[in-house]
C-alpha cells in the first residue's frame, strides 16, 4: 500500500476518534471531524487503487 493511502487512513482513524469524543462532550463541532474522516477516507481509497492500476498496466 502506497505510503500517502497510509497517512490517510491514520488521518481518517483520527478524525473518527476526535468524531465520537466531540459528539460525547455534546459538541457539534463533531460534524467537521465527520466530514474530513470522509475526505481522508475517499483519498485513501483513491491513492489504493491508483497504486493496484499501476502495477497491473
Amino acid at each position: 500500500m502506497p505510503r500517502l493511502a497510509l497517512y490517510a487512513i491514520a488521518v481518517c482513524v483520527l478524525a473518527v476518534v476526535a468524531a465520537v469524543i466531540s459528539f460525547a462532550q455534546g459538541r457539534w463541532l463533531g460534524i467537521v471531524w465527520v466530514l474530513l474522516a470522509g475526505l481522508s477516507s475517499n483519498m485513501a481509497w483513491f491513492y489504493h487503487r491508483r497504486q493496484r492500476a499501476q502495477a497491473a498496466g
